[in-house]
């Protein structure tokens, strides 16, 4: 099969579009014909995180395909069945936390950028039918992240203001249709003007430019809840923005992983802090109920064909993109 893997020195300059074996499928496990994948920053945080002594992996956490065969022990799914598939791994049930043994697919375990690829049965979950296939290829390590972290860690609800820095990544696309689909006013931030107009397009109250004054271009108006991800750049910004009493959710910090902010005035304003990461095998079912129930509809980007995955995660880099970037698959079979 053709497959994209990340083998030998860090860095983008390690990725190769080659031939290896597909799996045939063991105890409990599936082989999925993959149609369609997509990128995730993870992706290309991945390719400077491994080491020449690594073995070569296939990138990817996002898929979706067509089941074309089941191993012994398998009644959950059948072949043909039309699967997406949870990169959640080893985390069945809601608990707090990730148990030990919690990995995300693409790293350490091969991933979906390729023609097949062979898993656990527990790890594929009927497709939406209300989605293309490129919009399930893209949906499930974004949308995941952002249900767990709007839902079970901020319990938004209808007559919450809910605040939603950085709004063009994959996740932040979802955090707006998810949190408007429960009646939430949502205020979104970008420094680009492009985006502000796209994320009010797509359901946003307010939208901000992130280099100006917060507080100002909002009329003093505070957030019940904000969704943090962009990190030290924002992050005094959003404190700023906070309720008394309000909930920070943070499941990202992609300008910067270090902080300060002052303990006395987070007592006394009697702030939460949360932290959340992707989410359960529960999680991802009820989230798939959500996207469906709701007419949720992924934002695509663009589609590259999986032989230009190099120049899709050159996008990734960039940083101009707006919403999720799919590969689609094309095998021999």
């Amino acid at each position: 099969m053709k497959a994209v893997v990340h083998e030998g020195r860090p860095g983008l300059e390690s990725v190769k579009y080659v031939e290896m074996a597909d799996a045939n499928p063991g105890p409990g496990e599936v082989k999925v014909k993959l149609k369609y994948a997509g990128l995730n920053r993870r992706d290309h945080l991945v390719l400077y995180r491994r080491s020449e002594q690594d073995p070569a992996v296939v990138l990817g956490s996002d898929g979706a395909g067509v089941v074309v065969e089941t191993g012994p022990d398998v009644d959950r799914v059948q072949d043909g069945d039309e699967v997406v598939i949870n990169p959640s791994l080893r985390w069945p049930d809601q608990v707090d936390a990730p148990p030990a043994g919690f990995e995300i697919l693409g790293h350490p375990e091969h991933g979906t950028f390729a023609e097949y690829i062979t898993i656990s049965a527990d790890q594929v979950e009927p497709k939406p039918a209300s989605l293309s296939w490129e919009e399930a290829g893209v949906l499930p390590l974004s949308a995941l992240t952002a249900y767990r972290a709007l839902f079970t860690r901020g319990k938004v609800d209808g007559g919450q203001t809910v605040l939603i820095p950085g709004i063009g990544s994959g996740v932040a696309t979802y955090l707006v249709q998810m949190a408007k689909a429960v009646g939430a006013k949502v205020i979104v931030t970008s420094r680009s003007e492009e985006n502000r107009r796209r994320g009010l397009e797509l359901g946003a109250d307010v939208a901000i430019d992130s280099q100006g004054d917060w507080d100002q271009q909002l009329n003093g108006e505070k957030a019940d809840i904000v969704i943090e991800s962009v990190g030290a750049a924002t992050w005094d910004k959003s404190m700023a923005q906070l309720r008394p009493g309000g909930t920070i959710v943070v499941f990202g910090a992609t300008a910067g992983d270090v902080v300060e902010f002052n303990l006395r005035s987070f007592f006394y304003g009697q702030y939460n802090l949360l932290g959340t990461t992707m989410g359960n095998a529960v999680e991802f079912r009820e989230m798939l109920a959500f996207v469906e129930k709701h007419g949720i509809k992924p934002v695509l980007d663009r589609v590259y064909p999986l032989s230009e995955a190099v120049s899709a995660l050159k996008r990734m880099d960039e940083g101009s993109k707006f919403g999720k970037i799919a590969l689609k698959i094309e095998s021999q079979l």
